[in-house]
């Protein structure tokens, strides 16, 4: 049907994409044969059958087959994606999750919050509740350089050491450090070695405050100038980490174990999707 010229390249092509696909389609299979496998039927949720089809000869028939095979096949999984209630809090699902906490003191459950998922969502979005306007974007598992990279970049020459000593001590007692660049709206979360999942729950949905408080704080500041300073003062910023620090901490406990009585899985870390390095921070022996 096609020169052989453009044969191989569509060959090469689909190949290619079948590799792509076969990679996330089986990551995907394992996470939701795992989430329904709940009494140990894992081999019996795996089994399939097959079913050969021998009345399709020609090219035309090959066709129609593929395309409306496609868009059922298109269709079932949309369907069956936005059908899935996962109880793993990933990045999206804890914006939801903690935006609805912090707004309305609401426990979502998992199918509540289901209802609110998109399934293609940017990477590392902070987004208030189901909103199409963001807040800026995270990066959780990140090395300690980064860290104070983005802290050098927001901040004057000589306030970088300054602010990178605050930032240490306002996090002495967390298992994490969180820094969030005013101006680019952009945020760093570096892990201590003994952070756990509730940590890294914590940590997350301290940026998603953080830069929830920055907008609001932003919209209530009259005047170019003042704006300005708004978004680029680092010391501002480090005020609002302190302030949502403290407010953060003051109920967390019990918001995790309000999430833990709605069948949220809190044990189990999703919001690091890559392999990161973790840091410690040692006092100095005077």
């Amino acid at each position: 049907m096609f020169p052989k010229s453009i044969r191989v390249g569509l060959l090469s092509l689909s190949s290619v994409l079948r590799a792509l696909c076969g990679v996330a389609a089986g990551s995907s299979k394992a996470s939701l044969s795992a989430h329904f496998a709940k009494w140990g039927n894992l081999a019996e949720l795996n089994a399939v059958g097959s079913l050969v089809v021998s009345y399709i000869t020609s090219p035309l028939a090959t066709w129609v087959a593929l395309i409306s095979l496609l868009i059922v096949h298109i269709t079932t999984n949309y369907l069956a994606v936005r059908a899935v209630s996962m109880t793993s809090l990933n990045r999206q699902r804890a914006n939801i999750v903690f935006s609805t906490l912090f707004d309305e003191n609401r426990v979502l459950t998992a199918k509540q919050a289901s209802k609110q998922e998109r399934v293609f969502e940017r990477d590392g979005v902070l987004r208030w509740k189901a909103s199409s306007d963001t807040l800026g974007f995270c990066q959780i598992g990140v090395p300690f350089k980064d860290v104070i990279d983005h802290v050098s970049s927001s901040s004057p020459a000589e306030r970088t050491e300054a602010t990178i000593v605050a930032i240490l001590r306002a996090f002495e007692q967390e298992e994490y450090i969180l820094w969030f660049d005013p101006a680019r709206k952009r945020g760093v979360i570096g892990l201590k070695t003994n952070a756990s999942p509730t940590s890294q729950l914590k940590a997350w949905s301290h940026a998603l405050l953080a830069a929830n408080s920055l907008k609001i704080k932003e919209s209530n500041t009259r005047g170019p100038l003042v704006r300005e300073q708004v978004g680029t003062d680092s010391v501002l910023m480090l005020g609002i980490l302190q302030d949502t620090l403290a407010e953060h901490s003051k109920d967390f406990d019990a918001r995790i174990e309000s999430l833990r009585d709605a069948g949220w899985d809190i044990d189990t870390p999703s919001l690091q999707t890559k392999p990161g390095r973790k840091f410690d921070v040692i006092r100095k022996q005077e």
